[in-house]
């Protein structure tokens, strides 16, 4: 016999905070941030994978990337994606779109999320839900400097909306310019995305 709350279709509250914690996208100071559409998934208006897919221009950027770091990269580098988990605090963990360390940091990888700061971390746009936030600059601007005071040497943003990219490393200005800066990834290696997409033939 189906209750009054299974018949509305509605959540109960075990449902709504299993859900809650998958949808969690990122946590700041014991504060989860969701995904962006999470209140859809909550109504059942879209399955929860409707929410923590990327878009195909997202991903389309960050294979481009990945293929360039995994060709150019000395081998004493790796390069990790998938919005790696990275605790920036004991309370506080942030996704990566890609995260370039040492291969001595990760000689041993844990299943949990990673606790030693990668070397350079790049982000395409955000999956973040940005409500609690007066906007994206918001957000992008306090999860950068966040990263930075976790021991991140360099965290780079490109931003798809106005073909922008941000640079920014600890204790040096932060650098706003388009695609077509040669974005030092490492000592030896430096990213053109305009370039990159040149040689692919992908128009923005």
């Amino acid at each position: 016999m189906q209750t009054t709350l299974e018949r509305k279709g509605e959540k109960t509250d075990f449902e709504r905070e299993r859900l809650l914690k998958a949808l969690t996208y990122e946590m700041v100071n014991g504060k989860p941030i969701y995904y962006r559409g999470y209140q859809k998934v909550l109504q059942g208006e879209i399955p929860l994978e409707g929410v923590m897919g990327s878009g195909v221009l997202q991903a389309t950027l960050i294979a481009i990337i990945l293929r360039y770091l995994f060709q150019n990269l000395p081998k004493d580098y790796i390069t990790l994606t998938n919005e790696l988990g990275f605790f920036v605090s004991p309370k506080s963990f942030r996704a990566l779109d890609i995260a370039v360390y040492r291969r001595e940091d990760i000689k041993k990888p844990s299943k949990g999320y990673a606790k030693k700061p990668p070397v350079a971390v790049i982000e395409i746009d955000t999956k973040a839900d940005l409500s609690d936030y007066e906007n994206f600059e918001a957000y992008m601007y306090e999860k950068t400097q966040e990263l930075l005071d976790a021991g991140v040497k360099k965290v780079v943003w490109y931003i798809t909306k106005v073909k922008k990219v941000l640079v920014a490393e600890k204790g040096k200005y932060w650098i706003t310019a388009d695609w077509d800066f040669d974005v030092g990834i490492t000592e030896e290696v430096k990213l053109n995305l305009e370039k990159l997409l040149k040689e692919e033939g992908i128009e923005i």
